[in-house]
């Protein structure tokens, strides 16, 4: 083996044990891969942008939910690792909507067969989800947020502020302690 293949077989060894991804190649595997970010957190939350249909709710904005703790969920019916995390988002909503918690769920579609809101509807029945959804068929909301994977989880604040943010599956119980804090600091 030469010195340079060496050190590229080191570098994916190295990738693969710390859990590195390739931009551009790997991007599965990164939207798959739990991650907070700080510096999404503590900024105003961007109000919900171009949604092209509302289901289960009214149209919503940001500054009607001021006062409530927000689980925003980006995500989309085709994706499986969104499909995955939606046992977890309806049972937040079932055990904190009584105390406090609005979840949004925000479908932002990948495929174009995503973008038929007879198809998000029948998504919505099919997964027993209840809570707001708005459709962002043209990614508006998503932008705002500088979302980039689904699924994605934003929680905020009573005061309208991004106080946690996370992408992929996974972390549920910490989401959960999140949403517990905010609403026991409301009480």
């Amino acid at each position: 083996m030469t010195f340079k293949l060496l050190t590229v077989a080191a570098a994916l060894i190295g990738m693969a044990v710390t859990g590195a991804v390739i931009p551009g190649i790997c991007d599965e595997a990164a939207r798959a891969t739990p991650v907070v970010t700080a510096a999404a957190t503590q900024q105003t939350a961007p109000d919900f942008a171009g949604v092209t249909s509302w289901f289960n709710s009214k149209p919503l904005t940001i500054a009607d939910l001021r006062g409530k703790v927000v689980l925003v969920d980006f995500w989309t019916y085709g994706c499986v690792n969104c499909v995955n995390t939606l046992p977890h988002v309806t049972g937040l909503y079932a055990k904190y909507r009584d105390k406090g918690l609005v979840v949004v769920g925000v479908h932002t579609p990948e495929f174009p067969f995503e973008r038929s809101a007879s198809n998000v509807q029948a998504a919505l029945k099919r997964h027993g989800i209840t809570y707001p959804v708005a459709q962002d068929n043209d990614s508006r909301t998503w932008n705002a947020y500088s979302n980039r994977y689904w699924p994605a989880q934003y929680i905020i604040d009573q005061n309208g502020k991004i106080v946690f943010q996370h992408d992929g599956e996974g972390r549920y119980d910490e989401i959960d302690r999140t949403v517990a804090r905010l609403l026991n600091a409301n009480s």
